[in-house]
């Protein structure tokens, strides 16, 4: 199977199959990015950050460096951000490392987990600052290394590792919130890759 790279050089070379096969690769990592965030608009806005990677690919605006994923992610943030400050022009503050989902929605995501603790994570998770929420989506559902991280989102590494030390803080304050025990949020935070895992597989479909 042709890498990410080796599938972009043969799309940019003319192979529009090669371009089919990488989007469909990735489809359904950047649709998993924005359900949970803007819920029926994400198919929409998914479609808007293949186009954007079409145009910087046609610009030839990406180098090779076998961190296409990496660099997908970073397009569909900057769409994030854009649909969101598109809301700000009529009148809502938009900042992503203040303002949160649930600010700006405060209706319960299209999302639904299995089980009441992954609701209450899903939850948790849409009352973070978007910039907060992002760092532990990218990290725990997609993998993403701190440095790949610390590219989507255009900061330095340290900022990136504070920021994911922040909102699984922040996020335990919001399972408390929430939870009949402590020990209830202790478990959760605890066992977060394992939900985040399993969250990804049964609600997200991968």
């Amino acid at each position: 199977m042709r890498d990410d790279d080796s599938l972009l050089l043969a799309w940019r070379g003319g192979d529009k199959g090669a371009g089919r096969e990488l989007f469909e690769r990735h489809y359904t990592a950047v649709d998993r990015f924005f359900r949970n965030k803007v819920g029926e608009e994400s198919g929409d806005l998914t479609q808007r950050t293949f186009l954007g990677a079409i145009e910087s690919v046609e610009a030839d605006r990406y180098r090779c460096q076998n961190n296409f994923r990496g660099w997908l992610f970073a397009i569909a943030y900057r769409q994030l951000c854009k649909h969101y400050r598109s809301r700000a022009s009529r009148g809502r503050r938009f900042d992503p490392g203040v303002t949160s989902v649930h600010d700006l929605d405060p209706s319960p995501s299209t999302i639904l987990g299995r089980s009441e603790d992954e609701q209450r994570l899903l939850a948790g998770l849409r009352q973070l600052p978007i910039d907060l929420q992002v760092a532990l989506e990218l990290h725990y559902w997609e993998q993403l290394s701190d440095a790949q991280i610390a590219r989507v989102l255009d900061v330095p590494l340290g900022t990136i590792k504070s920021r994911i030390r922040r909102g699984r803080l922040l996020l335990a304050e919001r399972l408390a919130a929430d939870a009949s025990s402590a020990r209830s949020v202790e478990d959760s935070l605890a066992n977060l890759e394992c939900w985040a895992a399993r969250l990804r597989e049964q609600v997200f479909g991968q």
